[in-house]
This record gives structure tokens, C-alpha cells and sequence, in this order.
């Protein structure tokens, strides 16, 4: 079983609560166009260096769906995962989920300057979003329990290191419930 399996359990625990307190969850993931026209050849070329191998909407071997393309199986959330309708869907075409995308114009809309990050690949996508969040003056809060990756357990290790010491703060599932639990359903009126 993939490590990024681990990540699973800790945002199916955590989602409910967060919708109920009414933060809002986005989901960012690739979804090219079909046609692969917003994709640079050099882009196309790192997920299929060789051009031997399956790369960005060629077809999985196991079932046909194109690689990363929107509305494809390869492009969804997980089914263990299942999205809410209220939630809000973002595809992105880089490594950052900020890149060429409307996340930064639907973050300001809803008045939101704090970020909760899970996902996988921690090294990669993950990062990628992160970085640009901080750089664009976001807070930055990584969930080390909600977040994995497929690469070698040092790359997570670094991926945590770097949030910690450079773009915001890691923390954990226990810790977000708890929190998120001590706070009033409905906060008092300060007026």
C-alpha cells in the first residue's frame, strides 16, 4: 500500500469538524485541458522524461483514465475522500495550486488569511502551494498526519523541516480537532 494511504484517515476525521465550524475546504488538484494546450513541452516532459513511460494525459495502463486531466478518474479526489457539495474545487496546471489559478481571488473573497495544509505529494505539490501562499503573505499551518508522499521518507522529512523553519508552522490532526472543538459554535457578538 502506497504511503500517501496515511494521510487518509486523519482528513476524514478532521473534514466534518471543519465544515461544521464553517471554514471553508478547497480542493486543489491538476486538471489539465485535454487537448494538454495549457502544458509546456518541458512541462510534459519531467512526469515522462524518457517518453517510454505514462505522462501527463496519457492513459493509465490500469483503467484508461488520462493522467491528471480534468474531469478524468486520474484528476479526481480519492474516493475515500469525498468532497461535500459546498466545498470548493480548484484545478491547478503546476506544482502550485496559485499558479494561473482563481485560489488567491476565492481565499480574499472569503476574507481568509490563514491556511490548513493536507494532501499529497508533500515534496511537490504541497510545497509548491505552501511556498506561494507565504510568499503572497498567507499563514501557513501544515498537517503532518493529513500530509504524505510517494517519495523517500527523507523528502518528507526536509518538506517538514522547511515549513517549520522558513514559511509557517506543522502541527497535526489532534491537535487542529482540539482546537477547532474549544472554539464557540457561534462567537459572541462583539458589539
Amino acid at each position: 500500500m502506497s504511503p500517501s494511504w496515511a494521510a487518509i484517515a486523519p482528513l476524514r476525521s478532521i473534514l466534518p469538524v471543519l465544515r461544521q465550524q464553517q471554514v471553508p475546504i478547497i480542493w486543489v488538484n491538476w486538471g489539465n485541458r485535454p487537448d494538454l494546450l495549457n502544458i509546456s513541452p518541458a512541462l510534459r516532459h519531467v512526469y515522462n522524461p524518457t517518453g517510454t513511460g505514462v505522462g501527463l494525459g496519457d492513459p493509465l495502463p490500469t483503467n484508461q483514465a488520462p493522467v491528471l486531466t480534468a474531469g478524468s478518474w486520474a484528476a479526481a479526489v480519492i474516493d475515500a475522500l469525498t468532497p461535500d457539495p459546498a466545498d470548493i474545487r480548484v484545478d491547478k496546471y503546476r506544482m502550485s495550486g496559485f499558479w494561473n489559478t482563481p485560489l488567491d481571488s476565492i481565499l480574499r473573497n472569503l476574507s481568509r488569511t490563514t491556511l490548513f495544509f493536507a494532501g499529497v505529494n508533500a515534496d511537490q505539490c504541497v510545497i509548491a502551494t505552501l511556498q506561494d501562499a507565504s510568499f503572497l503573505g498567507y499563514d501557513c499551518i501544515l498537517r503532518r498526519d493529513g500530509t504524505a508522499t510517494t517519495s523517500p521518507d527523507y523528502c518528507m522529512q526536509a518538506t517538514l523541516y522547511n515549513v517549520s523553519q522558513c514559511f509557517g508552522f506543522v502541527t497535526d490532526t489532534a491537535a487542529l480537532l482540539a482546537a477547532a472543538l474549544a472554539q464557540p459554535e457561534d462567537p459572541p457578538d462583539p458589539n
